[in-house]
């Protein structure tokens, strides 16, 4: 993926086993939410593929993606603050509806159909991430952790295989950092969901990964069990700029 002159990721490529959480780490500026950003089909490769299921997806619009079964999470809060945490959980389950326009202004039978089966799958991620309490709070005024998992809930509820979480740990504290840990891990084993977790925080992501993808400049240094990515003289170099 080039931006101009700048190789955002070169030549990167790693594949994840169904039920696995991969964590993939990296220095500032390593291209691993560029690398989100070409997986969700926000961006369009240079050259490559991305291959799902044994399917190409490279040509596919960020929707058509989601309908497939690939949710994510981003960086930055993307909640909408006038809306209730309810309603925000279900625009997650908008991709896998066949309503439009037309068919909700008439108010058909089947639209009404549709709508009570999205509020059910909201409430499901809702209750699974221990939000019952908040459902019909507006976004707005929630405390910065709560929001965080009203963000995984609503990729949670459009029933993901996939599920790339972004930077999850961003200004959490020490707490809900280790809560964060147990519900990753619960995302997997009790939900069958396979987790490509990209975060800065190592303690987590050694704690909770399966295996873990190493980049630094756009290309991929590290790939493996995270005791063996920890001592990696590469991965030690690219953070500390010297081996140990």
């Amino acid at each position: 993926m080039r931006f101009g002159g700048i190789i955002a990721l070169d030549d990167v490529s790693f594949d994840m086993a169904a039920g696995h959480i991969v964590g993939l780490i990296g220095p500032n500026g390593a291209g691993k939410t560029t690398l989100f950003n070409c997986v969700s089909r926000l961006y369009t490769p240079n050259s490559g593929d991305l291959v799902f299921e044994g399917r190409s997806i490279i040509k596919h619009t960020p929707d058509r993606v989601a309908a497939l079964g690939i949710g994510r999470t981003f960086q930055n809060l993307a909640l909408f603050p006038s809306m209730t945490v309810l309603q925000n959980v279900m625009v997650g389950v908008h991709a896998r509806t066949r309503s439009d326009f037309l068919s909700n202004a008439l108010g058909l039978p089947w639209v009404r159909r549709e709508e009570r089966t999205m509020r059910e799958a909201a409430m499901e991620a809702i209750s699974f991430l221990g939000l019952d309490a908040f459902a019909g709070h507006p976004a707005a005024g929630l405390p910065f952790g709560t929001l965080k998992r009203v963000e995984l809930a609503r990729a949670l509820a459009g029933d993901p295989k996939l599920l790339l979480v972004d930077e999850p740990a961003g200004g959490l504290n020490h707490e809900e950092v280790a809560r964060l840990g147990e519900i990753l891990r619960s995302i997997r084993d009790r939900r069958g969901v396979t987790v490509l977790l990209v975060e800065h925080h190592m303690s987590l992501v050694m704690q909770v990964s399966d295996r873990v993808v190493v980049l630094d400049f756009g290309r991929r240094i590290a790939d493996g069990p995270p005791a063996a990515v920890q001592r990696d003289p590469e991965v030690i170099r690219a953070y500390l700029g010297s081996e140990i």
